[in-house]
């Protein structure tokens, strides 16, 4: 089979699923499995949520979210590959700082929070230090697999070069170690993602998490499952869009193999 021809059966089979699935909570709400009141159907919950388009309500919490996830998983991306490069480039660097790192790493973000909001206050900046704490440990692990597996052929000949420590590191270290930490960038949006809602929820923070939340309190269920499909597709088109900047960064990967 073309390759062509097995993408578009792949975008056939998504779509058949997906309407399968519409069709499901279609049915569930019509012969009211569920009280229509807390599971409104697919036809109540898009026509609120194009009605938001529409008129504009939904733009200014969408913007509040993705901003705060942006700015939250940028930090942890650049920290997390500066931390990764050290880690993985100099012995003295794990030894000291790889304990205190494993430390800090299993505790939830969520756990964070309170200590955020006493440092920042209700506040984006409180909203953006937890958002970073939770995101950054997939692109930590992955930039330290990334420069710990770089060719170590690699190496001699920049020292065969006499490249500088910089060009070293842009030309030969980090495009060796960029598959995995994209990779890793990629888990971080969607962490990032959660996060903000969650901080958006716990510090009534103007956003989707804070529209979805209020909702919920006062029974708008069409409201409140049309912010839950915003989500969604927020984090759908911010992961389809990181995937096109991979694969125009990693080209070259294409033209060895």
């Amino acid at each position: 089979m073309r390759p062509a021809t097995k993408r578009l059966f792949d975008y056939l089979g998504a779509i058949v699923f997906a309407a399968a699935l519409l069709l499901v909570w279609q049915l569930l709400s019509v012969f009211e499995v569920i009280s229509p009141l807390f599971f409104p159907s697919p036809a109540r919950t898009l026509g609120e949520l194009w009605s938001q388009i529409i008129d504009g309500r939904a733009w200014e919490p969408v913007s509040a979210t993705v901003t705060r996830m942006f700015y939250g998983w940028l930090m942890a991306s650049a920290l997390g590959v500066i931390l990764g490069a050290l880690i993985a480039g100099s012995e003295l660097c794990k030894r000291l700082l790889m304990p205190t790192l494993e430390f800090i790493r299993p505790m939830p973000a969520s756990a964070i929070i309170p200590v955020a909001i006493l440092a920042f206050g209700l506040s984006n900046q409180m909203s953006t230090a937890v958002i970073a704490f939770g995101s950054i440990w997939p692109v930590l692990l992955a930039a330290i697999q990334g420069f710990s597996s770089v060719d170590k052929r690699l190496y001699e000949v920049a020292s065969v070069l006499k490249m500088s420590a910089w060009d070293r590191f842009y030309k030969v270290s980090l495009p060796s170690a960029l598959p995995d930490i994209l990779a890793g960038a990629r888990v971080g949006l969607a962490i990032a993602l959660i996060l903000a809602v969650v901080t958006e929820m716990q510090a009534s923070l103007p956003g989707l998490g804070q529209s979805i939340l209020m909702a919920q309190r006062s029974f708008r269920t069409p409201e409140l499952y049309a912010g839950v499909v915003m989500l969604g597709f927020v984090g759908f088109f911010a992961s389809a869009l990181l995937l096109f900047i991979e694969r125009k960064m990693l080209r070259w990967r294409r033209t060895l193999s």
